[in-house]
């Protein structure tokens, strides 16, 4: 990276400051304002930090207007094509593709850390019984610190790649278990003989009583979603996790606040909302009647899972899942009772991509429009969403925090305010207050 420089003039008194200007490798320049305030005696105002680069990061670059995401480098395409989760996770963590021989030990290493403590099993039934499975998902993995705590020792990057394998090897155990728990069933062992995706399925939906075979198409379907939900560059919950990194917090704890950040209905919670827009609709009659209140400025309805705010061209990942939707459709779509609402769905979808109101706007359908769709044709339930995106992003987060903690010259965060409360006011006893 190159440095240049940007001059700041103040009119108000004259002053004139040179700001370093650190260009990337790719994307937009930044403007350095660490001496700003010290300079200038201003704080920058930059509200949800839209147009602010709060750190250095070699994972994930996003174009969204020309609609482009790399993970290290990496076309989103490319990965999703011919690779596989783990593979991609291992990328993520490690910075280059593996050899067959690395994959190979590091699809053993994150097999066998898949077991929990069994004393976190029970830790499940503190739990009420329909309690949502994030908020238990929250206390679990906040409580992992106490069951593995000799890989907390974050400035040993041996007990940082431990942890990151932990948190990534465990989280579909923990996933699966928060369903079971939810209704009533009892928990199921990881099966080491299974792939990662596959493994997950047998956990939720095996019994028992009976033998469970895993589909090929819903392993298949689960880990392209994975691969691409694993990161996403700095949204809510990742700044999150670095946030609350930069304290030295152990891993867990960390993951945990990036769990909480999820949760929130803005962030992860996206293809529920699909969903729920869908069951509003009802009837493919009715799609008409929607479609003129999505164009009412005036009306507050909002047709969820169309454009993106990253993105103002088509979602990359959303023309991937598009794909593997209508294969999934196609084969498991009778299943659950959900045909009315898929035929709905791809419905809603043709209108969308004819109609010029969406295409000159770029409302184009995106990735939770379709992962929300796959979801229920695979039999998870509508609070389990933001559950799976959780798994896969659970990657991208131990990469951010493996990074952030081995950067060079790194600081707690603290971001500053404008402040609009209240001048300096002298205290006024009770008894003289009116």
């Amino acid at each position: 990276m190159s440095k240049d420089t940007a001059t700041f003039r103040d009119n108000n008194t004259g002053t004139e400051i040179e700001l370093p200007v650190i260009r990337s490798t790719q994307g937009p320049a930044v403007v350095d304002i660490g001496s700003f305030y010290r300079q200038t005696g201003y704080f920058t105002y930059d509200p949800g930090f839209l147009s602010t680069a709060s750190c250095e990061s070699a994972l994930t670059f996003i174009d969204g207007k020309n609609g482009v995401l790399q993970y290290r480098g990496y076309p989103i395409e490319q990965l999703a094509e011919q690779s596989n989760f783990l593979e991609v996770a291992h990328l993520m963590l490690y910075g280059e593709l593996p050899t067959e021989d690395e994959l190979a030990q590091f699809r053993t290493i994150i097999t066998h850390h898949s077991m929990l403590n069994e004393s976190l099993r029970n830790f499940f039934q503190g739990f009420y019984h329909d309690a949502h499975p994030m908020a238990i998902m929250v206390g679990v993995v906040g409580s992992l610190s106490a069951f593995y705590h000799d890989s907390t020792d974050i400035d040993n990057p041996r007990h940082r790649e431990i942890a990151a394998h932990r948190m990534i090897a465990k989280m579909p155990t923990i996933a699966a278990a928060c369903y079971k728990h939810s209704i009533g069933e009892p928990l199921v062992y990881p099966n080491n003989a299974l792939s990662y995706t596959g493994n997950l399925l047998n956990m939720m939906f095996s019994v028992p009583c009976e033998e469970y075979e895993v589909d090929p198409v819903a392993e298949k379907a689960l880990d392209l979603i994975f691969i691409l939900h694993i990161d996403h560059e700095q949204n809510a919950s990742t700044s999150t996790v670095r946030l609350a990194g930069s304290s030295r917090a152990n891993p867990f704890a960390c993951i945990a606040s990036g769990i909480a950040a999820l949760w929130g209905p803005a962030h992860g919670g996206a293809n529920e909302a699909v969903l729920n827009v869908l069951e509003e609709i009802g009837d493919v009659s009715q799609i008409p009647k929607y479609i003129a209140r999505a164009k009412d400025k005036s009306d507050p309805f909002r047709l969820m899972g169309f454009g993106h705010r990253i993105y103002k061209n088509y979602d990359p990942r959303a023309k991937i899942i598009r794909r593997m939707c209508h294969e999934v459709l196609g084969k498991l779509g009778n299943n659950h009772g959900n045909e009315q609402l898929f035929e709905l769905a791809l419905k809603l979808e043709e209108i969308a991509l004819k109609d010029d109101y969406f295409i000159e706007r770029k409302l184009y359908p995106n990735v939770d429009f379709y992962s929300g769709l796959i979801y229920r044709a695979l039999g998870i339930p509508t609070n389990m969403f933001t559950v799976m995106f959780a798994i896969a992003r659970t990657a991208g987060w131990v990469a951010h925090w493996t990074e952030m903690i081995s950067a060079k010259g790194q600081r707690i965060g603290r971001p500053r305010q404008l402040y609009v409360g209240p001048k300096k006011r002298d205290y006024i006893p009770l008894a003289q207050r009116k």
